[in-house]
């Protein structure tokens, strides 16, 4: 047996990283709705990546819907909230398929987007095209950008 000195700043270093990365994976697969390394089928537990960006006269919120169709999505806005909610719902189990992988999520979402007070909620235009949903809030005539000529005397 061999005698090895003690060093408790890289025993203590050590056992604290290994821990914290337990902790992470833990809080990882609790909040992203997976569990063990995620090969399973997730039902219910997805929300689309979104773009916010802001013209001079609109904001424009675009959301990635792959493999969805515009009678499963649902616009709606309420006191100054928008909400894009649908489902993506599963493809037929094809009992001849030999799955190894599954990685698609499938399921409810909803996303919800406080607007500013000088939008036209009344105005709010959406269009669904190649499984890009993109929603544009006009600014009402107060918010949009003015062009002040300068005078030289």
């Amino acid at each position: 047996m061999a005698i090895t000195r003690w060093n408790p700043a890289t025993d203590i270093t050590r056992d604290l990283d290994t821990m914290q990365k337990r902790m992470n994976r833990l809080f990882n697969d609790f909040f992203s709705g997976r569990e063990g390394d995620g090969d399973d089928l997730i039902l219910g537990s997805w929300n689309p990546a979104v773009d916010v960006v802001e013209h001079d006269d609109s904001y424009v919120i675009e959301a990635e819907l792959p493999g969805m169709n515009k009678n499963d999505i649902k616009i709606s806005v309420t006191n100054d909230v928008l909400t894009i909610q649908g489902e993506k719902k599963v493809e037929k189990e094809d009992k001849k398929k030999n799955f190894h992988r599954t990685e698609r999520s499938y399921g409810s979402f909803s996303r919800t987007f406080s607007l500013p007070g000088n939008v036209k909620a009344d105005k709010v235009e959406a269009e669904f095209n190649n499984g890009v949903l993109t929603v544009k809030v006009p600014k009402s005539e107060e918010a949009k950008p003015k062009q002040i000529d300068v005078k030289v005397k």
